[in-house]
């Protein structure tokens, strides 16, 4: 007897980048629960832990495996060192392994045609690895609305509804979202300053800045965000939209992979 019956592709692998955090005495390799879930409940795929090991060797065999990769937000930030910026405060929170991790792995990503979505830290990552600079402090350049969150309100108000963004005509996020504008929560205090020659502006702020991007020679989706679009994704149209888009993207790139495997 002929099987006729169609086989079922297990959930595209989505590698998820990880800060280095000292918790305790020791170093452990973390990624937060909300983009995890984010992961599996919002693009229907199976996260993988990417460590921030920095090995490239790694790197290059991990990206041969995995059909998408999710940059996360973090609570530290890229060293301007990557990027020929001025000298951080001494007390900004750096993540070096993250750094030597992410940053030749989104170049390594978008050769190779597997999709990636950056979120925050991530868009910032996205940025500099593709030759771009950073605000390190929005706030003091007196050219912007305050985008850091207020530490006095609970998380939900932090993570609210903040300000709206203005969607590029005719852009990937127009076309996912359905929309000319949306309105994003915000908790940043970098952003982008020139940005990156391989990157068209998604989603402008009022002020000015750029609050997502898309690369412009990707072979696959390749978008990144200012904004976390993973706090609570099941309660925001846009935020399902751009999760099931991505999720879209890596079920394609695991099809391509499986027919040329």
């Amino acid at each position: 007897m002929t099987n006729t019956g169609t086989h079922h592709l297990p959930n595209p692998m989505v590698g998820v980048v990880c800060d280095l955090e000292i918790i305790g005495p020791h170093p452990f390799h973390i990624a937060g629960h909300k983009y995890i879930n984010a992961v599996v409940d919002g693009s229907k795929c199976t996260p993988v832990l990417i460590p921030a090991l920095g090995n490239l060797e790694q790197l290059n065999q991990l990206v041969t495996t995995l059909d998408g990769v999710l940059l996360t937000g973090g609570y530290s930030m890229v060293n301007p060192e990557h990027y020929d910026g001025a000298k951080p405060d001494p007390d900004t929170k750096l993540d070096a392994d993250r750094d030597s991790t992410t940053l030749p792995l989104i170049n390594m990503a978008i050769a190779a045609g597997v999709p990636i979505l950056g979120i925050c830290r991530g868009f910032q990552e996205m940025n500099v690895a593709l030759g771009g600079t950073l605000h390190q402090k929005l706030h003091e350049t007196g050219q912007y609305i305050e985008h850091r969150e207020d530490k006095n309100l609970t998380l939900a108000q932090q993570y609210d509804l903040a300000h709206s963004v203005r969607l590029n005509s005719g852009g990937q996020l127009q076309t996912i979202f359905d929309s000319d504008t949306i309105e994003v929560n915000s908790l940043h205090t970098q952003g982008v300053d020139q940005l990156a020659p391989t990157l068209l502006p998604e989603a402008v702020a009022e002020d000015g800045l750029i609050e997502a991007f898309s690369v412009t020679d990707a072979q696959a989706f390749a978008i990144a965000v200012q904004w976390h679009p993973e706090w609570q994704f099941h309660n925001n149209v846009y935020s399902r939209k751009l999760f099931s888009a991505f999720g879209q993207a890596c079920q394609h790139r695991q099809q391509v992979k499986n027919n040329h495997g």
